[in-house]
């Protein structure tokens, strides 16, 4: 590329004076390109240098503290472009404008933004490690922080160093397998991955490795990151079912046909079964989708009789016995 440069004494030095400055006021140098009417391009005097190196570094300075957002936006090209690496001076303005009342008081739409796209990123785990490295992890996203210091698990199960560790591989993993998507909710699945095991950051330390009833747990987390975040109810919703129902879908072909019917039931309600799934095969490796699709199909294909209508209470469990019923004889055909 080649570039002209006006003499002072040329209107254009002030519209690339004006520019310039608009540059430097970008977030990283390799946002810091703009083309004006002529098609002239105007770089960052480090942008050009930055692209090559694949460097995510600060425009300047006060980057980062002119809007704390900006360390959410940089952790997510990150995820986005893994192919670049942080410079030592991102990672210090990051650690820096983290302790700012200002990033503690942004606007929690602008943040849950920022972490849904990063769940649907190449790879999502650069975004949450970077936040972790710098200690921007706490306050916005505490419930995962928790996780850093606790073990996964006992070591014959998880070779993860810690609970945060496992739980960004589960999240890698969801987002290398799309089609999982939930639905049109982008990003549903990943946050349900990221939502999995949070109950495990209030396992009592005397307990460690063993996490007993993690799963109940780590309902409340869930909802607390996701209203924290201003997320939907759907999110909220889903990240809590991940929580609570994890570990029983991924015992599906253990599962008595009631207890089936019961699981299903419960997440074909939020529209979660797939879902749900996906992250069981992310955690555990065991792919139970289509065998539980197929069950639910078999269940949903049940009715109650007229004379078991309008009962209440008592219709619900007689639908519920006929449900496990015919799911017992499709089962052992």
């Amino acid at each position: 590329l080649e570039f002209s440069f006006p003499r002072r004494s040329d209107p254009a030095w002030t519209t690339m004076q004006t520019l310039q400055a608009d540059l430097e006021e970008r977030d990283l140098t390799i946002n810091a390109m703009a083309l004006d009417q002529d098609g002239e391009l105007y770089c960052h005097p480090q942008a050009l240098n930055d692209l090559h190196s694949r460097t995510l570094r600060p425009a300047g300075p006060e980057a980062m503290a002119a809007d704390p957002l900006r360390i959410f936006r940089a952790a997510r090209f990150y995820a986005q472009y893994p192919m670049f690496r942080p410079a030592p001076e991102l990672l210090s303005a990051m650690q820096t404008c983290s302790r700012l009342s200002a990033f503690q008081t942004l606007a929690p739409l602008r943040v849950g933004r920022e972490v849904l796209k990063a769940l649907q990123a190449p790879r999502p785990s650069n975004f949450f490690q970077l936040l972790h490295q710098t200690h921007s992890l706490e306050h916005w996203l505490q419930e995962l922080q928790d996780l850093a210091d606790v073990p996964a698990g006992p070591a014959q199960y998880h070779a993860a160093p810690n609970a945060l560790a496992h739980t960004l591989r589960v999240v890698d993993a969801c987002s290398s397998n799309p089609s999982a998507e939930g639905g049109n909710t982008p990003g549903l699945v990943g946050w349900m991955a990221l939502c999995h095991d949070l109950g495990k950051g209030r396992t009592p330390k005397k307990n460690w490795p063993r996490h007993i009833n993690h799963e109940r747990a780590g309902v409340e987390p869930a909802r607390a990151l996701a209203r924290r975040l201003a997320l939907s109810n759907t999110f909220l919703v889903a990240g809590a079912r991940s929580a609570e129902l994890h570990m029983l879908a991924g015992r599906y072909p253990e599962l008595r046909p009631g207890t089936r019917v019961d699981l299903l039931m419960r997440l074909h309600a939020a529209k979660l079964v797939a879902p749900l799934f996906e992250v069981v095969r992310a955690d555990r490796g065991e792919a139970h989708t289509q065998q539980a699709l197929s069950d639910l199909k078999t269940i949903l294909e049940v009715h109650l009789p007229p004379c078991d209508q309008g009962l209440g209470a008592q219709s619900g469990e007689r639908l519920r016995t006929l449900r496990a019923q015919a799911l017992a004889t499709a089962l052992s055909r």
